[in-house]
């Protein structure tokens, strides 16, 4: 296991290391000794150990500083919300006391934050070394992190508005780490082309044994597609296996995440330019004007093409909301292979995103199909790797994106790509059906409200006559879609496994199918609630280090899942079948021994 990150205090050096930068035995920061000769021998000429000169341009082995221009880009963040709320003062009526006093706080806190990022800028340096990656922040409160090189998983560049207009990248190092506050280490900001050497530097496979660790998962030594496969495009960025289409952006407005933060924002402005108005002295005005034209149309537009227009218009306003949403995060999305080591992704229009991820770190993929995208014959494709966190909790989903919502045929040949498979997903075959069982339980949960609500109207209709005495048929019309959807849920769910790939596939309003390393899986969460306990049912989970932790198939047949589970990863299931099994058989010696229980101990 590689070793983790280290943090050391203000009165704690590493390596003996001394409060004003100096080294022990005196040698100096950047690594020099008195004499001129490096250390572990090495001459000034001579390469380091990171495969550059010791001084040259390129070489991260001395103390670097951050670019001095990302205190100006922490600067401006700040200040430029300021402006429209400046703009609203100066139009307003406000008293002028007011207004230096406001503008004194803002002042302060320019300041302020000008003086923090400074502080921050002067006090964080960092190097590279041959098998770590160091950096110390802080003066009161000093911090020196440590990673090894080979803990490092991805290298994330990311540059908003203001850091491209000063040509400066954000650089997120991720260690897989499961805490939040400990996962990233951040550098705020590098050259955009500095920051480009410090990926490379830090992704680059390394000679002897750290290199040879991946080879099993994707190493150097095949070809990127295998014989046989096209569609790429091969160059110094690496080989090309996805491309962002001007189409594809329309399959983003079906994607209900999109129209949610669309609306919101609506929302939010109405309610920035309410305040406006009221700033102006002009909400009255406004509001007298809305109520005249209101009234206007409500007396002369029959009451249901008002509520049809509000309707298309809260839906066109949602959908073009999320298509500029969509244009902002997937523009010039490329996903390119380089040196059959490493997976990138780049997208963004304003603020541009660049992911890179470890072959050797990935354990499979996911496909994701929100209802109205897969009505529209789309899919989302995300990768399960280690180092990318759980979900959303770690903050760091949308790192795990491989393609951008796009038709369901792409994103298969991409993860095929990814996954260096010259099948389909599934190998060929088919999924495995679940049991009728499993139909009838979703059907019941689907049906059972609906029963419920539509008998309590129809007696509370027969002791009051304020409920109408047809309102017991009213909930009856949500059974169908009701038992649509449960049907639906039923055929979505399938397993099987291939060589070298378990697959699951389930759900109904997300619809997913995960494709997970067999040798990835270390170990199995069997569940059976009290209901999956009498239909003969269980849950199997196939845990992991990567992506969500787990990942289950629901509602198989109780030898069905079991068996599945021992094919899949053989040894692993097989001493717990065996323990119980001894102990069923057992139990028909003694007469008085109580029965077994069924489902958990039924043996492949």
């Amino acid at each position: 296991m590689s070793e983790p990150s280290a943090e050391y205090s203000a009165t704690e050096q590493p390596n003996g290391e001394q409060p004003n930068g100096e080294q022990p035995n005196g040698e100096q920061p950047g690594g020099e000794q008195p004499g001129g000769e490096q250390p572990n021998g090495e001459q000034p000429g001579g390469e380091s150990p990171t495969g550059t000169r010791p001084g040259a341009p390129d070489s991260f082995e001395a103390w670097q500083r951050l670019d001095p221009k990302a205190i100006l880009a922490s600067t401006v963040l700040v200040i430029a919300p300021m402006f429209p709320v400046v703009g609203v003062m100066a139009l307003s009526r406000d008293s002028s006391l007011r207004a230096l006093g406001t503008a004194g706080i803002w002042l302060t806190v320019v300041l302020l934050t000008t003086l923090g990022s400074w502080l921050h800028w002067y006090f964080t340096r960092f190097r590279v070394t041959d098998e770590r990656f160091e950096l110390r922040q802080g003066n009161i409160s000093r911090s020196f992190s440590s990673v090894p090189r080979e803990r490092i998983r991805s290298v994330d560049l990311t540059a908003p508005v203001v850091h491209r207009m000063l040509g400066i990248s954000v650089v997120k190092i991720g260690t897989g780490r499961q805490s939040i506050s400990d996962s990233d280490v951040k550098l705020d900001a590098l050259p955009t082309a500095r920051a480009e050497q410090l990926r490379e530097l830090l992704l680059r496979p390394r000679t002897g044994p750290t290199s040879g660790s991946g080879s099993g998962s994707g190493g150097s030594g095949t070809e990127p597609f295998g014989p046989g496969r096209s569609g790429t495009v091969e160059g110094e960025t690496g080989a090309e296996l996805a491309r962002m289409r001007p189409s594809w952006y329309l399959y983003s407005t079906l994607t209900a995440s999109l129209l949610l933060v669309t609306w919101a924002a609506v929302g939010s402005a109405m309610s920035t330019l309410s305040d406006v108005f009221r700033a102006l002295w002009a909400s009255d005005t406004a509001t007298d004007w809305f109520s005249d034209k209101a009234m206007s149309v409500w007396s002369h537009v029959p009451v249901w093409l008002v509520v049809v227009s509000a309707v298309v218009t809260v839906l066109l306003g949602g959908l073009l909301g999320a298509l500029a949403l969509s244009v902002e995060m997937w523009w010039g999305f490329r996903l390119t292979r380089e040196s059959d080591t490493t997976l990138r992704t780049r997208r963004g229009l304003l603020t541009t995103r660049a992911v890179s991820l470890e072959r050797r770190r990935l354990r499979g993929v996911e496909l994701a199909e929100p209802l109205l995208l897969r009505w529209a014959g789309g899919s989302r494709l995300t990768a399960v790797a280690t180092g990318l966190g759980q979900g959303a909790t770690s903050g760091r989903s949308d790192n795990k994106a491989l393609l951008p919502p796009a038709p369901r045929g792409v994103a298969e040949r991409t993860a095929a790509g990814v996954l260096e498979r010259s099948d389909s997903l599934d190998g060929g075959s088919p999924l495995c059906a679940h049991p009728r069982t499993a139909l009838r339980r979703r059907l019941t949960r689907a049906l059972l409200p609906v029963v419920a609500v539509s008998v309590a109207l129809a007696v509370a209709a027969t002791r009051t006559e304020l409920i109408p005495w047809w309102s017991w048929s009213v909930p009856l019309l949500a059974g169908f879609p009701a038992a649509a959807f449960a049907w639906d849920a039923y055929r979505n769910l399938g397993h099987g496994h291939s060589d070298e790939y378990l697959v699951t596939r389930y759900g109904t309003g997300v619809k997913r199918t995960v494709l997970l390393q067999r040798e990835g899986i270390i170990g199995w969460r069997i569940s059976q609630s009290p209901v999956q306990r009498l239909t003969g049912l269980l849950t199997v989970g196939a845990t992991t280090a990567a992506g969500d932790g787990c990942y289950y198939v629901p509602d198989a047949g109780a030898e069905q899942g079991l068996a599945f589970a021992e094919r899949c990863v053989p040894g692993l299931l097989e001493p717990f079948l065996e323990k119980n099994s001894e102990s069923a058989r057992e139990s028909t010696t003694p007469p008085n021994d109580s029965p077994s229980e069924s489902g958990n101990e039924t043996t492949p």
